[in-house]
């Protein structure tokens, strides 16, 4: 008697089932086939492309990066002393120019709002992102008394 696998291998033939489960594609249709990884934006949310159009009710730099961030599941990390840099970025208004962003990458979008003197600073474990001057920045800020 033949064992049930010979029998029902023509079948998986037939139906174009896979029967090897590490692959890395499956067949959706006759002549399609599908990875089965993650994308790029799964992987690595940042790389997401974003395509935004802000609304009148955000006026500040501080709301569009919260509204960028909200459907991603980061949040926006705030230092507790208002003393702190960042609360002179997240206060700014947000310019007419940036209104409308996209097709961008969100770490792009976010770059693109905070302004070149301004470093994106992740916080993988904790999903959070915040904003450092960059160095040059920083050090010119310092020299300038």
């Amino acid at each position: 008697m033949f064992p049930i696998k010979y029998l029902l291998l023509p079948l998986f033939i037939a139906l174009g089932i896979n029967a090897n489960p590490a692959s890395e594609e499956i067949q959706v249709g006759r002549y399609s086939t599908m990875k089965t990884l993650p994308t790029t934006a799964q992987q690595n949310i940042f790389a997401t492309v974003v395509n935004v159009q802000f609304d009148s009710s955000i006026t500040t730099v501080g709301e569009a990066m919260r509204y960028l961030l909200e459907d991603q599941g980061i949040r926006l990390a705030v230092p507790k002393s208002k003393d702190h840099q960042v609360y002179t970025l997240i206060a700014l208004p947000l310019p007419k120019v940036h209104r409308s962003l996209g097709p961008i990458s969100l770490r792009h979008a976010l770059e693109t709002l905070a302004g070149p003197i301004w470093r994106l600073v992740q916080d993988p474990i904790h999903r959070l992102v915040s904003f450092e001057l960059c160095h040059v920045a920083a050090h010119e800020e310092g020299t300038s008394e």
